[in-house]
């Protein structure tokens, strides 16, 4: 069964926004066996999308379109589908029950603006009308239509939720279908697309996916058969074979995050650990704690930004401080083995850098983090070089913090620093 994906809006074509939904649409129809033919990027502009829509309707299965679904004056996707299926705009109740009930609770008054989110074309149906998170379809000519909104939360939840099922339940394709997702943290994007192309193709095999989930990648693996042993074996044999190529940076599979991987090897083993957090402001800790029964094997941790809390809370020394800075591997590893010993803890990890926007020099550009790790045997530390904005720099930095946990547990080299 093959398909169309549209996505509208100027911040695409001009450049200024990164067109993510439509790889991550593309990437999970892959995944589930669904052909996409076609991908299109059009701005704000309905006489091109107009044509672009009645285009998608006759080559094609079913079409996605996301984006130009808000309150704005640019936002007119519910006006470009009526005019290319001919039918008249109409008040949806229900829709506009849950807007006015929402802007209420928050104490705000209705407006046209508002109200024009509710007016969607004769014939739609409202996606998950009773979420927050909403669009609508409907059905021209045998064809199915998608349209979402283009925040990428919100479009990936309805595409995985809702429209991902209901065409798979109408589609022609084998009536098994297996699915599985491995989390990789540390190949960038291109280098997990060059994993994927050296992967060995088989007749009937798993189709494979990917798409970037930030800080991580995940690559998709699905087959369909006629039944559930010959499925299973065949997904096995490709997970197989995706793991001999990208071996320890699959940190999980399906749901798991993470800090479920850590807190599982840390219970297993009967360790515990405490954190020491400088640039990340804490944020480690809360991605620890985010699994359930952590107190098991987290004692606490230390948010020790400034140069005195590092000295008086962990006991980096001044002289280290002065000579080799905050961010450093001296510093990073004495605040390893300061909160290890506050603490009593068999691991003390610790992470000091710099997020940026200002901050860095030649020798420490923005972006620099230097992690430690503190064990009854040794010490260890390491540089690295984050890009993106601070919030990229923190999220990148956690990550890797708690991937060097799960990797030095599962006694997995260290990945490289600068």
């Amino acid at each position: 069964m093959h398909g169309e994906i549209i996505t509208i809006g100027n911040e695409l074509v001009s450049g200024r926004t990164l067109d993510l939904n439509a790889w991550y649409a593309a990437g999970r129809l892959a995944a589930c066996g669904l052909t996409v033919n076609r991908i299109s990027t059009v701005g704000d502009h309905p006489e091109q999308a107009v044509a672009l829509l009645r285009k998608a309707i006759r080559t094609s299965r079913f079409v996605i379109v996301t984006g130009g679904l808000g309150s704005t004056e640019d936002d007119v996707t519910s006006e470009i589908v009526a005019e290319a299926l001919d039918r008249p705009l109409c008040r949806d109740e229900e829709m506009y029950a849950l807007i006015r009930d929402f802007v209420h609770r928050r104490g705000q008054d209705m407006t046209p603006s508002l109200e024009k989110m509710s007016w969607v074309p004769e014939g739609s149906r409202m996606i998950n009308p009773k979420g927050t998170a909403c669009g609508f379809s409907m059905e021209e000519k045998g064809v199915l239509l998608y349209f979402l909104p283009g925040v990428p939360d919100q479009m990936r939840f309805l595409v995985d939720r809702f429209v991902l099922p209901e065409i798979l339940s109408v589609s022609d394709t084998l009536p098994v279908l297996r699915q599985r997702v491995l989390k990789l943290f540390g190949p960038s994007e291109p280098e997990v697309a060059e994993i994927v192309k050296r992967l060995p193709t088989h007749e009937g095999g798993a189709l494979l996916g990917f798409y970037p989930h930030f800080p991580e990648n995940h690559i998709t693996l699905a087959v369909r058969g006629r039944d559930e042993p010959s499925a299973v074996e065949e997904l096995n044999r490709a997970e197989e074979e995706v793991r001999a190529l990208v071996g320890p940076f699959v940190f999980a599979t399906g749901h798991e995050a993470m800090e479920d991987v850590v807190g599982r090897a840390l219970e297993e083993r009967g360790l515990t650990l405490a954190t020491a957090e400088s640039c990340t402001g804490g944020r480690i800790g809360d991605r620890i704690t985010n699994a359930a029964g952590s107190s098991a094997y987290f004692l606490g941790g230390l948010v020790a930004y400034s140069n005195a809390a590092k000295e008086a809370l962990l006991g980096v020394s001044g002289e280290t401080l002065r000579v080799r800075g905050a961010v450093s591997d001296e510093t990073a590893r004495a605040m390893a083995r300061g909160v290890r010993e506050r603490f009593k803890a068999d691991l003390g990890l610790a992470v000091t850098g710099i997020a940026g926007p200002e901050g860095g020099s030649r020798e420490k550009p923005v972006g620099t983090v230097y992690i430690g790790l503190a064990s009854d045997r040794d010490t260890l530390a390491g540089r690295y070089r984050f890009w993106g904005g601070r919030d990229q720099v923190k999220a990148q930095t956690t990550m890797m913090a708690l991937d060097w946990v799960r990797r030095y547990l599962h006694g997995d080299p260290f990945l490289p620093g600068v």
